[in-house]
C-alpha cells in the first residue's frame, strides 16, 4: 500500500485575508477531507461532516449519501461566501465532471462495472499502487481476481475499516468482522476507500493487460506482479526480510 502523508496546504496571497485555497491530495479519505475543511474555516472539529445534509450532494444512488470517493482531489478556492457545505458540493461536482465522460462509462461497461464500482476500484488502486506506473497492473489484478471468483485480499480495505495506514497486516487483521474485509468477503468493498485522482481512475477504466493475480511491494519502487502463487510467496518472504532488516536498523 502506498501511504499518502501530505499535510493540508492552505495558500494565501495575504495572511490578513485568510486562506484562499484548500488543497486535497489524492488518496485522502473523507475523514481527512472533513478535518482539512474544518481547519481551513477555523471551525470546531466535526463541523464539516455535520454539514453533509445541507450540502445536498449529487451522489450516485449506490453511494447512499456517503461521499467517499467523490471528494475529488484538487485545489479549491475559498472566499467570503464559501461554506463547508458549498466546498463539499464543489468537490462532488468536480468528481461528477471527471467521472461522467464517455470514456469512463465505456470503460466501466467493458470491465462489467458501473461508474460507482469503477470509482471503488480506483480508490483501491490509489491506496495500493506504489507508483503511478504500477496503477494499471494493480487494477488488472483486481479485475482478474474478481473474474476468477477470488477474494481481493487487499490490505488497504482492512486499513480503511480500522482507520489506519500501515504496510503490515496481521493474520488477526484478516479475520476482522467488517464488510471492508476483502480477505473474508467476496467482491468489492461496499464503498470506495479513498478519493482517487485522475491517474488511478484512468487505471481502473483501462487496466494494463496481464494475467497477474498477486503483487507485493518488496521495497520502494520494486513492486512484483505474478500469476504464480509460489513465486508470490518468495516475493512476500523477501518483503518480510526487508521489513525485519529495516526494523532492526531502526
Amino acid at each position: 500500500m502506498a501511504a499518502t502523508a501530505v499535510a493540508v496546504s492552505l495558500l494565501s496571497t495575504d495572511e490578513a485575508e485568510g486562506p484562499q485555497h484548500v488543497v486535497i491530495p489524492e488518496g485522502w479519505r473523507a475523514r481527512q477531507v472533513y478535518e482539512a475543511v474544518d481547519k481551513a474555516f477555523a471551525l470546531p472539529a466535526g463541523t464539516t461532516k455535520k454539514s453533509l445534509d445541507k450540502a445536498r450532494l449529487k451522489l450516485p444512488e449506490d453511494a447512499s449519501g456517503n461521499p467517499e470517493g467523490y471528494l475529488f482531489p484538487a485545489t479549491y478556492p475559498i472566499d467570503e461566501k464559501s461554506t463547508p457545505a458549498s466546498l463539499l458540493s464543489y468537490m462532488v461536482h468536480t468528481a461528477n465532471k471527471k467521472f461522467s465522460g464517455g470514456t469512463v462509462t465505456a470503460g466501466a461497461e467493458q470491465n462489467a462495472m458501473n461508474v460507482y464500482q469503477t470509482v471503488t476500484v480506483a480508490s483501491m488502486v490509489q491506496a495500493e499502487a506504489d507508483t503511478k506506473a504500477d496503477m494499471g497492473k494493480v487494477a488488472r489484478v483486481i479485475y482478474n481476481r474478481l473474474a476468477r471468483g477470488m477474494p481481493l485480499q487487499m490490505d488497504s480495505t482492512i486499513n480503511y475499516a480500522l482507520n489506519r495506514s500501515t504496510l503490515r497486516t496481521s493474520e488477526r487483521d484478516t479475520k476482522l468482522n467488517s464488510p471492508y474485509n476483502t480477505y473474508q468477503r467476496m467482491g468489492l468493498p461496499p464503498t470506495p476507500i479513498a478519493n482517487p485522482g485522475v491517474d488511478a481512475m484512468r487505471a481502473a477504466v483501462s487496466p494494463a493487460h496481464g494475467d497477474w493475480l498477486y503483487f507485493v511491494t518488496v521495497k520502494p519502487g520494486d513492486t512484483r506482479f505474478t500469476a504464480d502463487y509460489a513465486e508470490h510467496q518468495k516475493n512476500v518472504a523477501e518483503f518480510n526480510k526487508n521489513s525485519q532488516s529495516a526494523s532492526a536498523s531502526s
